[in-house]
């Protein structure tokens, strides 16, 4: 039997220790590592990229043969719809250039990303680029990168405003653009995927922060195992996750104590990484949990985990790489608490809509103290002596703080607040 052939420590030690998703030269570089890496055993690869000293270029790599070898092997064709939104997209559309310094160039990016993986593979792909209503047009310009790129048919851009108003599910609550933050936006693109035919619908972001090159690792639970919802994984051990944890005050232990004591249906399943914009979902699935949304804004990932949940679907988690593209972050733009009044609200109509276990005392919190971001911006920079030292693992259990312990604080939070403004 012949020993497995190592990894030359030569592709190790030369690897990268940083990535930036504006160099297009980092972009070729991680290319040109992988396909050194695609002849070599993945137990090798993958233990070599385990070990915490590895450069980060090996370890997305590794992700990148794991993905790509899958794909490689003896599959029946699958078509697959890949779903995006824009707004305010403008820049990470375009290449890098003194006058745009955050610049992805991100369409093309993709592009080349699914083209890479798939090629001499089953899998058939198209893209979907779909405009929220962007008052800078993300939608035309991608329109035009498209029109002008040899890959450009395998791109359909959509606007959301052909497709409102309308008294047809799933978009009918829809008045207006307007009423979409990104959840309209992703249900529209799903929509035309599902009348497109394709096997199983898989949504990312617009930016680059996750390598499409990594397809194959949801491909294969739902190729393999028939399982119906992959869910990518950052939290995982084996994930890599490079992003400014640091722009979060020490309060965010509040909100995620809040956010899985309303979604304990979700995190009681080991599901902590609800927001990943990494996910697969089989099309016949897919088609019920899109019927009627509850929500059309950044929390829809939630709420179409517990439409599933509560339809009695398993799940399968996949860890993959990321890297945070902060620099044009809606949560930037808009602030990061409005993001989480987001968050948080649509969590709540979406356990109780679907009629999931949860803690209807911490909801009824929510409800009367939590009105909107400002309140929670009250509360970002400052922790309750329960949480203090209270692990990752044990947030989100009302023996370590109650919703009538919570309450208590945040009534005292707010009532500091209003002191400290009346004195200003």
């Amino acid at each position: 039997m012949n020993n497995p052939m190592p990894i030359p420590t030569s592709l190790i030690q030369g690897a990268k220790s940083k990535f930036d998703l504006t160099e297009t030269a980092d972009q070729q570089s991680l290319y040109a590592l992988t396909d050194q890496l695609l002849g070599l055993p993945l137990a090798e690869i993958k233990a070599a990229a385990r070990r915490e000293e590895t450069p980060l270029e090996f370890k997305i790599a590794a992700k990148l043969v794991e993905s790509r070898q899958f794909l490689l092997s003896d599959l029946q064709p699958v078509k697959i719809g890949v779903v995006f939104a824009m707004w305010g997209e403008q820049n990470r559309l375009r290449p890098k250039s003194a006058d745009n310094p955050n610049g992805e160039d991100s369409l093309r990016v993709k592009l080349a990303q699914l083209d890479w993986v798939t090629r001499e593979t089953a899998v058939h792909w198209t893209l979907y680029a779909v405009d929220d209503g962007d008052p800078d047009d993300s939608g035309r310009l991608a329109a035009e990168i498209a029109a002008n790129h040899p890959l450009g048919e395998r791109v359909k851009v959509l606007w959301l405003a052909d497709a409102i108003p309308t008294n047809d599910r799933p978009l009918r609550h829809l008045k207006s653009v307007d009423d979409s933050r990104k959840g309209g936006a992703v249900i529209y693109g799903c929509m035309q995927a599902l009348a497109d035919g394709v096997d199983a619908v898989i949504y990312t972001d617009a930016d680059s922060s996750v390598h499409l090159g990594q397809i194959g690792l949801l491909l294969r639970p739902f190729l393999q195992n028939n399982s119906r919802v992959v869910l990518g994984n950052r939290k995982h051990p084996d994930a890599i996750l490079v992003k400014q944890e640091g722009r979060w005050g020490i309060g965010i232990k509040v909100l995620r104590h809040m956010q899985r004591m309303i979604g304990q249906a979700i995190f009681c399943r080991g599901i902590r990484d609800t927001q990943a914009a990494f996910k697969l979902y089989q099309s016949d699935l897919l088609r019920h949990i899109i019927a009627d949304p509850t929500v059309f804004d950044f929390s829809f990932d939630t709420d179409w985990i517990l439409a599933a949940i509560a339809k009695g679907e398993a799940f399968e988690q996949a860890p993959f790489a990321f890297i945070d593209s902060a620099a044009e972050s809606a949560s930037i733009t808009q602030g990061p608490m409005t993001t989480w009044e987001t968050l948080l609200k649509g969590l709540t109509q979406a356990v109780r809509k679907h009629g999931v276990p949860h803690n209807e005392a911490m909801a009824r919190v929510l409800d009367e103290e939590i009105h909107d971001y400002r309140d929670l911006d009250l509360l970002i920079n400052h922790l309750p002596p329960e949480l203090e030292d209270a692990a990752d693992k044990e947030l989100g259990d009302p023996a370590v703080m109650s919703p009538q312990a919570m309450q208590a604080w945040i009534q005292q939070r707010k009532n500091e607040g209003a002191g400290a403004r009346g004195g200003s």
